[in-house]
């Protein structure tokens, strides 16, 4: 008996110090970090999922309701228990794709520099005073500053940089198509005004030829003019990519960079028009014909640049940039002038009047 009781007194003791305990809910299991509670409607409040965090959206320690947000600069990792920094992202120096670029527009400028000198001691023979020689010198140099446009789109995006690198891309490729327009025409005038005094000849010289070029030139300046007073490009931070922030330049006015690039396309298409139209006048060095090839591929680059620009972004879109002006222009320097080096260097014998008289 007395055991009995023993019993009953230990068991009676044990039911009141487990009505003393708060008891466990068996419902849900803690949320580990990366994932927040969310309550079951209808349900105690025991009761609940474990969600994981969005992107960008972290939680370090258990059953947490809420899911802390990451700062701009930082980004949740896998597991979304922690923050990690996202890389800054644009076209510099110091990678591949930047370091070729810079060095490819290096070594075209220089080449561009040392033609326009063996132009320069050569500026007495035939070929070179063929179709204004100071047209070729105005074309070499615009061409020299087209190849050194494409250092100020690789590096940091800043508010000058912004500010310049499609102002004076329009404006230097305007001055290049420009002479070429001008070539053309004094081609077309000087095997169609073939009587000594004719006024065609008097009425489209050399001063003719840079109005023109001033012009055409002058023309892109006020649109870019326009560009700048109203919404200039600026440089800003692109953070919709989850893993990095790209730093990049925006056009502002859309509509002002079509218009740019339209006017520079007009240009390109109608100095393409005159030199295929040109291209069988009995030139000695072919001069349209070979004009008409540089502006085919000239129209070819660009024409594949839109879409291939607007597919892209961040450094990749600038990496088109860079590589539509730099094919492009050396295009136009490949066409126009390595044909009149290679004579110059290798053939001078075709460098002559005796060679010009009997070809005619």
């Amino acid at each position: 008996m007395a055991k009995d009781s023993e019993l009953l007194r230990g068991s009676a003791l044990l039911e009141q110090k487990e009505l003393r305990q708060v008891p466990q809910s068996v419902c849900s299991v803690s949320c580990t970090p990366g994932f927040h509670k969310v309550l079951r409607e209808g349900q105690p409040a025991c009761c609940y999922d474990c969600v994981p965090c969005a992107d960008g959206e972290i939680t370090n320690g258990t059953d947490l309701s809420v899911c802390l947000k990451c700062g701009e600069d930082a980004w949740s990792n896998e597991v979304k228990n922690m923050c990690i920094p996202r890389a800054i992202d644009f076209l510099s120096y110091e990678e591949p794709m930047g370091a070729t670029l810079a060095s490819i527009s290096a070594v075209l400028s220089l080449l561009t520099l040392i033609i326009l000198c063996i132009f320069s001691i050569h500026r007495d023979t035939p070929i070179v005073r063929a179709n204004n020689r100071d047209l070729s010198y105005l074309l070499l140099v615009s061409l020299m500053l087209c190849f050194l446009c494409p250092f100020l789109f690789i590096g940091r995006p800043s508010r000058w940089t912004c500010l310049l690198r499609q102002i004076t891309f329009g404006l230097v490729f305007s001055l290049s198509i420009s002479c070429i327009l001008a070539k053309t025409l004094t081609v077309i005038v000087a095997f169609k005004a073939t009587k000594p005094n004719s006024s065609l000849k008097k009425w489209f010289g050399t001063r003719t030829s840079i109005y023109l070029i001033i012009f055409c030139t002058m023309f892109q300046l006020i649109i870019c003019t326009m560009w700048l007073s109203t919404k200039p490009p600026y440089s800003g931070v692109n953070a919709s990519s989850s893993l990095k922030i790209i730093i990049q330049c925006y056009e502002g006015s859309v509509l002002l960079f079509c218009f740019m690039l339209g006017y520079m396309g007009f240009l390109a298409g109608f100095s393409f028009i005159l030199a295929f139209l040109s291209r069988n006048l009995p030139d000695s060095f072919n001069e349209a014909r070979h004009i008409t090839f540089s502006l085919l591929v000239f129209v070819s680059v660009w024409l594949s640049f839109i879409p291939a620009y607007l597919s892209t972004q961040g450094k990749n879109m600038v990496s088109v940039e860079v590589f539509a002006i730099l094919a492009s222009s050396s295009g136009l320097l490949a066409c126009i002038f390595l044909p009149k080096v290679y004579i110059i260097l290798l053939r001078p014998d075709m460098n002559s009047k005796s060679y010009l008289l009997n070809k005619k």
